[in-house]
């Protein structure tokens, strides 16, 4: 009853909301990203190399000799299908710009907020002349070192 009442508690947590969250929208993102390969950016590179579809190069390993990698596989020969790896390394390569691209945005705004946080708290405080430490601006006194900041501001 211990094991079920943990699982509860640990399904029950946001993190898990979070987490399939960002399973299902790295699904879609996925999808939209073998697409672009695939679709969009493979056929003019194939185009520009002389009409070569990626997905149809390979290496037969067997005697055979097939007009395509469909007909090696129905055929059950062995293939290194190297135009796939291809075709999976520009999507690896996509996906991971497209990632770095959102890291970098959030790492800047959230710098930007860490600043603005900063401006706010300093406006809120004043230096200690004898620490040097953030202090509420109407303290009297400096709550690092005890100082009487009254007698500070006077000399």
């Amino acid at each position: 009853m211990k094991f079920v009442a943990e699982f509860r508690k640990f399904i029950s947590r946001g993190n898990i909301i979070d987490l399939a969250v960002g399973v299902a929208l790295g699904t879609a993102f996925n999808k939209i990203v073998t697409s672009l390969v695939e679709d969009i950016l493979m056929p003019p590179i194939g185009l520009a190399l002389k009409g070569v579809n990626f997905s149809d190069l390979y290496i037969n390993l067997s005697s055979g000799t097939y007009a395509s990698l469909d007909a090696a596989k129905k055929a059950g020969d062995v293939t290194i299908n190297y135009g796939i790896f291809l075709n999976n390394v520009l999507h690896f390569l996509i996906v991971a710009f497209s990632l770095f691209v959102v890291v970098r945005v959030y790492s800047r705004l959230s710098e930007l907020r860490n600043q603005e946080e900063e401006v706010e708290k300093k406006a809120e405080t004043k230096e200690c002349p004898y620490c040097l430490s953030a202090i509420p601006i109407p303290a009297t006194r400096c709550p690092a070192c005890t100082s009487q900041l009254e007698r500070a501001e006077q000399s």
